[in-house]
């Protein structure tokens, strides 16, 4: 059962990020502030759940948190500053979109650079945790996922509607025939 929450006493939004170790596409994140005591019968870690799972929880966390936000961090802006400074630089950009200001942030991983004037606790698998970071995680896979399949109408040979981005065979070997797109993250080793 993941917990409702790390500090009861404040305003705690759950952030997470997805589209890391992808070699095209934005990095994205989402913050979401649940009610304090909020339960949820199916909500998890995002890589547990089916979609269908996940499409009926974004209904649900949309629906049932007192705010959520999601932010993207562009493919040419993580070859200019690296793609760990661009999940966080996403993170904060969710932050920003919360119509209610939280007073504590519930990060998933070990490392984070400090948003102004707002503390924050990392936790390692923390969407497998925390609610509050299982809904972020949930509201930014879905918001990556549905972008790269349209991103991936333009450009079908990448498989890009299946491994939204991530390095597998199929993926790898359309950029070996190809070559890179657009889309593509040049810094990474595509090959």
């Amino acid at each position: 059962m993941l917990k409702s929450y790390y500090n009861a006493d404040a305003i705690e939004a759950g952030l997470d990020e997805v589209g890391r170790g992808c070699l095209a596409g934005p990095v994205v994140a989402a913050a979401v502030i649940l009610p304090k005591h909020y339960t949820h019968p199916i909500l998890n870690d995002s890589k547990q759940l089916s979609h269908r799972q996940r499409e009926i929880l974004k209904k649900d966390i949309e629906r049932d948190a007192l705010a959520w936000a999601v932010a993207e961090v562009s493919h040419e802006d993580i070859d200019r500053i690296n793609i760990l400074k661009a999940s966080f630089l996403a993170m904060h950009r969710a932050v920003d979109r919360l119509i209610i200001k939280p007073e504590h942030l519930l990060v998933d991983g070990n490392r984070f650079t400090p948003y102004p004037m707002i503390p924050h606790t990392c936790i390692i698998k923390g969407d497998s945790h925390y609610l509050s970071i299982a809904a972020a995680s949930v509201l930014a896979k879905i918001y990556r996922d549905e972008l790269m399949e349209q991103l991936g109408r333009e450009f079908p040979a990448y498989g890009w509607a299946k491994n939204v981005g991530y390095p597998t065979p199929i993926h790898r070997a359309a950029i070996r025939e190809f070559g890179p797109t657009k889309y593509h993250r040049m810094s990474f080793r595509l090959l």
